[in-house]
């Protein structure tokens, strides 16, 4: 098992795993277990010996603890696709799946059909229940994915080109055609500094000036309360998207072609066609950073999990990584030959793949930087689940991969084909479910994906069950635990650490000379005791001067 029992002055400790488990309680033993234990025999000090055998005795104990208490916290197990004698798991088809999943699951295989508003582009929350779809001609939909209900849609008549959610599924911004626009379910927030005049919301009138942040409200008839009215438009004001009376000038993000959340920072990230990437705060409004790329147009850009570090994919074939606080990129990569079409990061954060116009995906182990596998193919869309698993799309077809041997190489695992036509512009997996949603030219989709989501959530992360009260708790805790830009870095596990000593510089050959000459001046002015039989002798003098 790993954990020794240990003999010290005739003191039996008990072994840390117990004999007489099954065979399967062992292994969830030595998965809880802290690595191989310390050799005690080999140690003289019998003090320390002690120390360490109770100390190995408790590691023991919380690993036992752990495996019994993971029967009860983890009730569920991930499953995937399994297949007997020559079978290949790529060919089976949704529509067997769906003949064999219980009643609740079948329900998430579906087709939304609306082809005069795509293609359209997707977003999920972090709990996976909320989705926020947006289409190219202005359709913006939010929906609760439980319970398959509509919540809210708008038509804002302008082309969208991204959409995310915020720090919760109350928010979420679009990338509209000459500004960036944040709703709430239930109120737009539009961001127009020249608009000016009266606004009538029911009986309520609003008088904007300009500069002022506008407020179209979609529900009047719950909105005719003067006091709600007042109530909603304090909430503006305390999350600072007014600044006495001045918003931030949302005109600086440009046309944005990409957009990114980071929930830890409270920061919106965006790129537009200039290659101009901006972070702005959304709980100050402040633009914490903007820079240009100087590297051509990018159409990909995605956040790294592990270190919230933005990657962006530019048209030359280099993945450049920013944070907001540097004006230079962290780190450019030469990826591919040809323009960059799609990111994607696995949870860990030290997995990327990227793919390219050359028709090659490859996988990049970030600690490294190098290449770890390439793959032919083609992909304008790509995303990991939870588990691993990478979906890559192009046209309309959508191809998953999987690594089931641990060793990081990626294979076919399942594959599934739209109708002829449709033309796929964003996959993501559904958190928490075997789920992937795909968007499309003539709508949105929901296929099946067995063993790509996590079985068991954690509240304390991710609660698709939280009530009001819940969410905002969360909303204000996560305020006071918002971590501040300076924090964003390549490797994370830095921040508390010590700077290691500079190392004593070498001196230039300007100090040298210098201190050469200084030694010299020295040298004249020492005075030499006088000797005598012979040894004072001026010669004498000189060459011990010249010594010197």
């Amino acid at each position: 098992m790993g954990v020794k029992a240990a003999n010290v002055d005739g003191i039996n400790f008990v072994p840390a795993v117990e004999q007489g488990v099954s065979e399967e309680e062992d292994m969830k033993v030595k998965k809880y277990l802290r690595g191989e234990a310390a050799d005690l025999g080999a140690l003289q000090d019998k003090k320390l010996k002690g120390q360490l055998a109770v100390r190995e005795e408790l590691y023991g104990k919380s690993a036992q603890a752990a495996a019994k208490a993971e029967k009860w916290l983890m009730p569920s197990e991930g499953g995937y696709l399994e297949v007997e004698g020559i079978e290949k798991t790529w060919r089976i088809r949704q529509e067997a799946i769906a003949r064999e999943v219980d009643i609740l699951s079948s329900r998430k295989q579906f087709d939304i059909v609306l082809p005069e508003l795509g293609p359209y582009t997707l977003d999920l929350s972090l709990s996976g229940r909320y989705m926020v779809a947006a289409g190219r001609k202005g359709h913006l939909a939010l929906l609760d994915m439980k319970n398959m209900d509509l919540i809210k849609e708008f038509q804002v008549r302008e082309t969208v080109r991204d959409v995310v959610f915020l720090h919760n599924q109350k928010l979420f911004a679009a990338a509209q055609k000459n500004n960036i626009v944040l709703r709430f379910d239930f109120v737009l927030l539009l961001f127009q500094g020249a608009c000016s005049g009266n606004l009538k919301l029911g009986s309520t009138n609003l008088v904007l000036r300009k500069g002022d942040c506008m407020w179209i409200i979609n529900q009047c008839k719950i909105l005719e309360n003067k006091d709600l009215v007042q109530d909603l438009i304090d909430v503006g004001k305390s999350i600072k998207f007014i600044r006495n009376g001045d918003f931030q000038n949302p005109e600086e993000h440009g046309a944005a072609a990409r957009l990114q959340f980071l929930n830890k920072h409270f920061l919106l990230t965006s790129i537009n066609k200039l290659g101009q990437l901006h972070f702005q705060d959304i709980t100050t409004g402040e633009m914490v950073g903007n820079f240009r790329t100087g590297l051509g147009r990018s159409d990909a850009m995605e956040v790294n999990p592990f270190n919230n570090v933005t990657a962006v994919g530019h048209s030359g074939g280099t993945v450049s990584m920013w944070k907001p606080t540097s004006a230079a990129p962290l780190v450019k990569m030469l990826c591919h030959r040809g323009p960059v079409t799609a990111l994607a990061f696995h949870s860990n954060g030290h997995l990327m793949a990227t793919a390219g116009m050359e028709r090659k995906i490859k996988l990049w182990d970030l600690r490294k930087f190098e290449v770890l596998q390439t793959l032919p193919g083609h992909a304008k869309t790509m995303n990991f689940s939870q588990k691993g698993l990478l979906a890559t799309a192009t046209g309309s077809y959508v191809q998953i991969l999987g690594d089931f041997s641990g060793s990081q190489e990626y294979s076919r695992y399942m594959g599934h084909s739209m109708a002829k036509g449709y033309q796929i512009r964003k996959v993501l997996f559904r958190p928490y479910e075997d789920v992937l949603a795909i968007g499309h030219s003539m709508g949105w989709s929901s296929i099946l994906i067995p063993g790509s989501g996590e079985p068991n959530f954690d509240t304390w992360v991710a609660n698709p069950f939280e009530t009001r009260k819940q969410r905002n708790e969360k909303e204000v805790r996560s305020l006071l635990d918002k971590l501040p830009p300076e924090t964003i870095m390549l490797d994370p596990t830095k921040i508390g650490s010590m700077r290691p000593t500079r190392k004593k510089e070498h001196p230039t050959k300007k100090e040298r000379e210098e201190e050469k000459e200084a030694a010299v001046e020295g040298a004249k002015s020492i005075s030499f005791k006088k000797k005598t039989k012979g040894r004072s002798k001026s010669s004498k003098v000189a060459r011990r001067s010249k010594k010197l």
